[in-house]
């Protein structure tokens, strides 16, 4: 006999994963330059995130890890208020990511 907590466990919804690169590892200074969806069908999203006029903070250490300029998001990049509505239409109700504390840190952002 199945409980109630095991039916939950076995429904058909999958989770959805986030990952988000950021201009530094700075949680009060650093905001979200790139943000990666994966959705429950396999489909993937992914948006460069124009700088913020207000966002000012900038590693250089980050950049040679993550590999984007902060020129190339002045030009390439989406408002953020763009990416966030987009999110706001797209992310399911449960979605999982790799790092918690930096990672809900930037979707705030």
């Amino acid at each position: 006999r199945q409980t109630a907590s095991n039916d939950s466990m076995n429904s058909d919804s999958s989770p959805a994963f986030i990952d988000f690169e950021a201009s530094s590892l700075d949680l009060i200074a650093s905001y979200p330059i790139e943000v990666g969806v994966c959705m429950p069908d396999g489909s993937l999203h992914s948006w460069l995130i124009q700088p913020h006029v207000l966002w000012q903070d900038w590693s250089e250490s980050a950049e040679t890890i993550h590999g984007i300029s902060r020129a190339r998001l002045e030009q390439e990049g989406t408002p953020v208020g763009e990416v966030a509505r987009a999110l706001n239409r797209l992310l399911p109700e449960q979605i999982f990511c790799d790092a918690w504390t930096f990672d809900s840190f930037w979707l705030h952002r």
